[in-house]
């Protein structure tokens, strides 16, 4: 499962290891789980990975506006937060001319917002940083122990270049 967020300024670091955390959590839970190559990690498959994470003040507009952004919001199944969506989509309308059916997505599903929130001073921006390095710490690792299978190391450059302003941990692997 690939996620679409979008997430408050400041907070896509801390983003990317708490939705890494559950990935890894979830991953352990079915570890037995058959799968190729490209899933294939140390210690668990990986089911479970975020795939864009937006800051709000990046979506209004977004940097980029071509076929190949329309066509990842065209795939995404929103299941949460479908304002946020429409919103986006709002501020970018180029999007729709590439994939005008995004004007009508609709949710397959959605889930109810929940109960209790964490109140947001427990997340200050300032933890972003800190978060910035433990990510990119594990993602290299990851892609260290991957390094050894052309295949796998040829997919992540194709999605990362994809992914092309927004890519979180951008620097050349060395």
């Amino acid at each position: 499962m690939d996620l679409n967020l979008i997430v408050d300024d400041g907070h896509r670091h801390l983003a990317y290891v708490a939705v890494s955390g559950l990935g890894l959590v979830h991953a352990l839970a079915h570890r037995n789980k058959p799968v190729d190559d490209l899933t294939r990690r140390p210690v668990a498959p990986r089911l479970m990975t975020a795939n864009l994470i937006l800051e709000r003040s990046q979506c209004r507009p977004l940097a980029r506006q071509d076929e190949g952004m329309a066509f990842e919001l065209m795939m995404a199944e929103p299941i949460y937060g479908i304002e946020e969506f429409h919103e986006l989509l709002e501020a970018n309308p180029m999007l729709m001319e590439h994939f005008p059916q995004l004007a009508r997505k609709r949710p397959a599903r959605l889930i109810d917002p929940p109960a209790f929130r964490l109140p947001a001073t427990l997340f200050p921006r300032f933890f972003d940083g800190a978060a910035r390095m433990l990510g990119e710490t594990a993602w290299r690792y990851m892609q260290w122990t991957r390094r050894q299978n052309p295949d796998a190391l040829d997919r992540v450059a194709y999605v990362r270049s994809t992914m092309r302003p927004y890519t979180l941990f951008d620097r050349s692997l060395q």
